[in-house]
């Protein structure tokens, strides 16, 4: 299981200045919605963005024996945040 909290810190310190948000989907803390604005993100496909954000999550993933199953990502750069 994985604590909300420890995604946005390893996201943080990955993307500095990141704005983070983490919902837990379903309560269980193994399903999640993350949504990163970050001006790392700009000029990039969002393939490129989603692959970043998997990089950094990536000993997190459950098949690397980390706690998160389902990860829904919304990556933004500031001009495309609402």
């Amino acid at each position: 299981m994985m604590n909300p909290q420890e995604i946005v810190l390893k996201v943080e310190a990955a993307l500095a200045g990141a704005k983070v948000n983490v919902k837990d989907l379903t309560g269980t803390r193994d399903h999640f919605q993350v949504t990163v604005v970050s001006a790392q993100f700009e000029g990039k496909t969002l393939v490129a963005r989603h692959r970043m954000m998997y990089e950094i999550l990536h000993d997190s993933m459950e098949a690397q024996g980390g706690g998160i199953h389902a990860l829904s990502l919304n990556t933004l750069a500031p001009g495309e945040a609402t």
